[in-house]
């Protein structure tokens, strides 16, 4: 069953299509990675599909039923942890909890506040006042307050954002612990990786649209496309210029397409040297996402 359904959503300001017109599906139990560069729609997105935002066209449906707007039955089904949440700081993490949960109307017992605050490794901090968390700390319990109502479908934007590696990994654990309990997950990253790693399927979105949807391997597939050949270079301007297909990855990595391995790389030296241009660190890897992205966007997505 899909847990969510959006056809033909809108959201315009003025001349800017924020999004315009996209379509997608969201099934039950599965996590669901939307991708794009800022000023994509993403976020607009998710906004409308939470209620906290109108749309201007289109039609949303919550378990199969379309919704003129997300009303109160619908919110105690899910739950949303934005790009940034305001606490009280002089709150403590297990009085914070309480107080998200009587938002929701949930009558937080004691065993079930410490069970959540274990499921994010906040225990600890259980009488700590918000304002003397980390960022990573703050991260988890806005996290914590998302789940406080046992929702069936969590939005999570941008979620890892700003996290050191380790904190980031961490909620990577914790999302796959709330998939594998049946969670309908809907999550926007800045993190090639994390939707490579969390996402049942991942939707790519830019300049307002849907550009492509499907499962990392069937968007991987689509680039038809053996092997890319990865390289350093002290001049990537002229590369770029002269050669076909080469895409900038940083200012100073470049990356080609190949079926050919062995004839590309005959290819790329024998025009750098007519070129004066040096090339190094060459490798040959497989294609990813961050691929696919450039393919249909021109960007990186952290650009």
């Amino acid at each position: 069953m899909n847990v969510i359904s959006v056809r033909n959503l809108k959201k315009y300001y003025g001349t800017i299509k924020a999004v315009d017109g996209i379509d997608f599906d969201v099934a039950e139990g599965e996590v669901v990675a939307l991708l794009g560069p800022n000023g994509a729609g993403k976020t607009t997105t998710v906004e409308i599909i939470e209620g906290l935002r109108k749309k201007d066209d289109g039609e949303i449906y919550y378990f199969g039923k379309k919704i003129d707007r997300v009303d109160q039955s619908i919110k105690s089904q899910i739950g949303v942890q934005l790009q940034k949440t305001a606490f009280f700081e002089y709150l403590t993490v297990r009085e914070t909890i309480e107080l998200f949960a009587g938002l929701y109307n949930v009558k937080a017992q004691k065993d079930q506040v410490e069970r959540l605050m274990d499921l994010v490794s906040l225990k600890e901090k259980a009488k700590s006042r918000v304002k003397n968390l980390s960022g990573g700390q703050l991260q988890r319990l806005a996290l914590v307050v998302a789940l406080v109502n046992d929702p069936k479908v969590l939005f999570l934007d941008e979620p890892t954002t700003g996290l050191d590696p380790q904190a980031r990994r961490h909620v990577w654990e914790l999302v796959e612990e709330l998939k594998q309990k049946g969670k309908t997950i809907f999550l926007t990253t800045h993190y090639m990786e994390e939707a490579e790693k969390l996402a049942d399927r991942v939707l790519i979105m830019d300049h307002g649209k849907v550009i492509a949807q499907g499962t990392v391997n069937e968007l991987v597939r689509s680039l038809s496309m053996d092997s890319y050949v990865e390289f350093t270079t002290d001049n990537s301007s002229i590369l770029v210029k002269e050669i076909p297909n080469i895409k900038e990855m940083d200012h100073d990595k470049l990356v080609l397409p190949t079926t050919d391995v062995e004839e590309t790389i005959h290819m790329l030296l024998v025009r750098a040297r007519s070129l004066n241009v040096l090339i190094d660190n060459i490798a040959i890897r497989r294609p990813n996402l961050e691929d696919v992205f450039l393919n249909l966007t021109g960007r990186r997505l952290r650009d």
